[in-house]
């Protein structure tokens, strides 16, 4: 059960990155997150695997090109127009950029779900406990896609502009950042986040438009949780979320454990609205 909730609350907690990247560099909050993770896991199960019967690896390294194409220009499009702009639109904005997405995906795949034959199943056994392969994937990529991030973050000079520009945009455009560029290249590498829960997850839920409803949602409040804006706050959240529901799911009934994400969210904004790290931006 740990350990499952650990997997989980690493996928609620790179959801929160993800949006945390694009509120950090637009000051847009990414109302669609959930609807591009569920795009991921189409061009990955419906285009590259059982469309082209390509082996996993590839398909997973031209899901995340081809999402990350479609991110430059869904930030050219609508983020970076939209990033002066009051809020109320914003959020309108990618609401229907969901809906669209969602309409694409039923043209495109058709309404019917189903699944990735092979991908990340079976079990492996320690001692007397069981633990999926999928769960053992989940933990291992979101670890290794979180220390990438801050690696990069910290330690390259794009990284180092994005930063600036969450720090102040007006500032990091007058010491001749190109802003422009920077938000582009965080809404490349949040869709790429948003591909790669969609692969992760794919293995233990059907591919449907309905998919990452609860898990866009779940994430959302993993950011606020632990700290609304601020990444590792985001992470901390994540996990925070993926065990408490998991341990509350063996003394409630099981269809309570979608509840407990949001008793929290609605707790901590009551009694800490700066979340569990009491760092916020």
């Amino acid at each position: 059960m740990i350990v499952s909730g650990i997997a989980m609350g690493f996928i609620y907690a790179l959801v929160g990155i993800e949006y945390t990247l694009i509120w950090n560099a637009s000051g847009v909050l990414n109302f669609s997150h959930d609807k591009m993770i569920t795009t991921g896991a189409y061009i990955f199960g419906g285009t590259y695997i059982l469309g082209l019967g390509m082996d996993f690896i590839p398909g997973i390294l031209l899901s995340l090109i081809t999402v990350a194409l479609l991110g430059i220009v869904v930030a050219r499009v609508i983020f970076i127009p939209l990033r002066n702009m009051t809020m109320i639109y914003t959020i309108m904005a990618t609401v229907m950029l969901g809906k669209i997405i969602v309409e694409a995906i039923r043209l495109l795949w058709g309404p019917v779900p189903f699944s990735v034959p092979g991908f990340l199943i079976g079990t492996v056994k320690v001692g007397n406990v069981v633990i999926s392969i999928a769960n053992i994937a989940i933990i291992a990529a979101a670890a290794f896609c979180v220390l990438a991030l801050q690696l990069f973050l910290y330690k390259t000079k794009p990284g180092k502009a994005m930063r600036c520009v969450a720090q102040n945009r007006k500032a990091a455009q007058l010491m001749g950042i190109d802003v422009r560029t920077v938000m582009t290249v965080t809404v490349m590498i949040s869709m790429m986040i948003c591909c790669l829960i969609g692969l992760l997850v794919s293995p233990l839920l059907n591919i449907t438009t309905t998919m990452s409803n609860m898990i866009g949602l779940k994430g959302f409040a993993a950011g606020v949780i632990g700290g609304f804006g601020y990444l590792p706050g985001a992470i901390l959240g994540g996990l925070c979320i993926g065990i408490v529901e998991n341990i509350a799911s063996m003394v409630l009934p099981s269809v309570y454990k979608d509840i407990v994400a949001f008793v929290l969210l609605v707790g901590f904004l009551l009694i800490r609205p700066a979340g569990i790290t009491g760092k916020t931006r």
